[in-house]
């Protein structure tokens, strides 16, 4: 278990004396999950998981691990980082090109007290884990990109952590590569049964890899949730707009009518689910939730005009104008569609998001 408690990191910079790079924020990682920090640069996800760490001495908080306190401003508590059995997979995964995949493996565990004996059983063990057994006296230089991946998530395994932090471990890989090895280190993590804190400013990858979403603006935790949670009800304009596509569209003469709400769009009426809220300012429309209907009767239909048609292969990605208005939306492949094309479109009331900000 990780718990962090009201962090602040600040930071001087020549423009503003006093810059909180981390400000005020609050989170805990139950045993076994994975936690991703989300957010563009900037934004305060690598310097929250360096004072995990005890790369950083942060200004204010609390980082529990475990039963264990390792770090609080205000008991005076603040252990270095080869006390707080943590394990880190830097960016740039720092492996040691003089050395084997078996040394780089074991350095963590050189002066620890651990006979020859139980470091190369370690070290067998977690390169099994992520499947380079039989590279283990292959010289680091002659390592792909995906195996040095492979190479230093072994190594911050190999002390048996409580903790693992991941610092946009696969952003150096190509997208392919990156693909295959998100699946690989999340299986890894799961087998382990690892507490882990992964940064990322790659939306796919998080909703990917993580069983909760902690998305950061700067310096803040803006949401946090399970990541169908974050993606299919935004509680805020940012996360609706930085995770996944997004239409955000304002609203004005709301009114309720039964379970469900009302309002005015610039190109027409839209109904949606109210979520409690009282007074949305406006609705978000993921692309993927516009439906091609045969004609303009019905509840949240409107006639649109295809601006622009470009075919990904899985799907169409198209400009949408609806009285004035362009929205972005998606279609399947197997629809005939063509750039001036009239349309009908259709949203499903439960798909639209209110926001109130």
């Amino acid at each position: 278990m990780l718990r962090v408690t009201g962090l602040i990191k600040r930071f001087q910079s020549e423009q503003r004396a006093d810059l909180a790079a981390v400000d005020d924020v609050s989170f805990e990682v139950e045993t076994g999950k994975l936690l991703t920090l989300l957010g563009p640069s900037g934004c305060g996800k690598t310097t929250t998981l360096r004072s995990i760490a005890g790369l950083e001495e942060p200004d204010a908080g609390e980082i529990q691990l475990g039963s264990s306190v390792v770090f609080s401003r205000s008991r005076g508590v603040s252990l270095p980082s080869n006390r707080r059995r943590v394990g880190m997979v830097f960016q740039s995964y720092a492996i040691w090109p003089h050395m084997t995949v078996f040394q780089n493996v074991a350095y963590p565990l050189e002066g620890s007290g651990v006979s020859r004996n139980e470091v190369r059983k370690r070290v067998a063990r977690v390169l099994g884990l992520v499947g380079l057994e039989a590279l283990m006296e292959r010289p680091a230089p002659f390592l792909s990109g995906g195996q040095q991946q492979r190479v230093a998530l072994a190594r911050a395994l190999v002390a048996e952590p409580e903790v693992l932090l991941l610092d946009e471990p696969l952003s150096n890989l190509d997208a392919k590569l990156r693909e295959q090895m998100r699946i690989e280190l999340r299986a890894v993590q799961q087998r382990v049964g690892l507490t882990a804190v992964y940064v990322t400013h790659d939306q796919t990858e998080a909703l990917a890899i993580s069983d909760v979403i902690g998305v950061m603006n700067a310096g803040r935790l803006v949401e946090h949730g399970a990541p169908s949670e974050i993606y299919d009800r935004p509680r805020s304009r940012f996360a609706a707009e930085f995770i996944g596509a997004a239409n955000v569209v304002p609203l004005s003469d709301l009114r309720a009518e039964g379970g469900k709400a009302r309002a005015r769009t610039p190109w027409g009426e839209i109904y949606f689910l109210s979520n409690g809220l009282t007074t949305p300012r406006s609705i978000v429309i993921r692309p993927e939730d516009f439906q091609l209907v045969a004609n303009g009767e019905g509840e949240n239909i409107w006639p649109a005009r295809l601006e622009q048609v470009i075919f990904l292969g899985a799907a169409y990605e198209c400009r949408l104008g609806l009285s004035g208005t362009t929205l972005r939306a998606q279609f399947p492949r197997s629809a005939a569609l063509s750039a001036g094309q009239q349309i009908y479109v259709q949203v499903d009331f439960r798909r639209c998001i209110p926001l109130e900000e």
